[in-house]
């Protein structure tokens, strides 16, 4: 009965990737690290599984046969809110990755390091737990609370605890990543967070390899928040260290 419950408890991880030796280093790696895994070699079959098993993270490769793993990821985010870390020996795909359209929470490129990946899978497991915890929480303790944390930054308005985001009142569709990083710069408006840090606090680990995630997601965000985006006036840039959100014309909690 305690193996029994033991083994429940454990997180499972579907592996979407067609190459044989990689899906075997995967599966021993994680397992080794407690965690039950689960396979698919195309994208189709790991669109079916990933519905029928519903696990808590999923690996996903970007070439794969039948349906290629961009179009896998899109399908799956539109119905579940799972983690997705995609796999990709294409270092430029980077954009459309992180991109609104398709809403993977991160990604790692080949040749990668097991150590770096595992790393990520757990991040990616303890955000996702943290952020099902708060939302809980907040459903359970909030209901009748009308005093919600809301910022203000000249037309940019934050509602912190209900995900909100609106510039001249017109709502504004963000990813959860893209949330938590403007959140995180909002809680600190003035005040430059260097690339290093925003990865640490919002991504949830110590960074091994490049750090054009976060570029990445600051220009996504700026598409959506900033009128001139070559001139941005809210999410701005400090040259050669990081950035920050300016701190004009903000009220605190309304």
């Amino acid at each position: 009965m305690e193996e029994d419950r033991n083994e429940e408890a454990k997180k499972t991880i579907l592996i979407v990737d067609d190459e044989k030796p990689i899906v075997d280093i995967l599966v021993y790696n994680l397992q080794k690290e407690g965690y039950n895994t689960i396979e698919a070699n195309d994208g189709e079959a790991g669109i079916e599984m990933a519905f029928e098993k519903k696990p808590d993270l999923i690996l996903l490769d970007i070439m794969l046969p039948k349906v290629d793993g961009l179009t896998v990821c899109k399908k799956i985010r539109n119905s579940l809110n799972i983690p997705i870390i995609m796999i990709s020996a294409k270092d430029e795909e980077i954009d459309k990755i992180l991109g609104l359209e398709l809403g993977a929470d991160d990604y790692i490129t080949k040749p990668f390091s097991v150590r770096e990946l595992v790393a990520r899978v757990k991040a990616n497991l303890r955000k996702a737990e943290l952020n099902n915890s708060t939302s809980n929480t907040k459903n359970e303790t909030d209901k009748n609370d009308t005093n919600k944390k809301v910022i203000r930054i000249g037309d940019l308005f934050i509602n912190l605890d209900e995900f909100e985001v609106k510039v001249k009142g017109k709502p504004i569709e963000l990813t959860l990543r893209e949330f938590e990083v403007l959140r995180y710069l909002a809680n600190q408006p003035g005040q430059v967070v260097t690339r290093e840090a925003l990865l640490e606090k919002v991504w949830g680990y110590e960074y091994y390899g490049d750090i054009r995630t976060v570029d990445v997601t600051i220009r996504r965000i700026r598409e959506k928040i900033e009128q001139d985006t070559s001139s941005p006036k809210l999410l701005i840039t400090k040259r050669g260290v990081g950035y920050y959100l300016s701190s004009k014309e903000r009220d605190g909690e309304d």
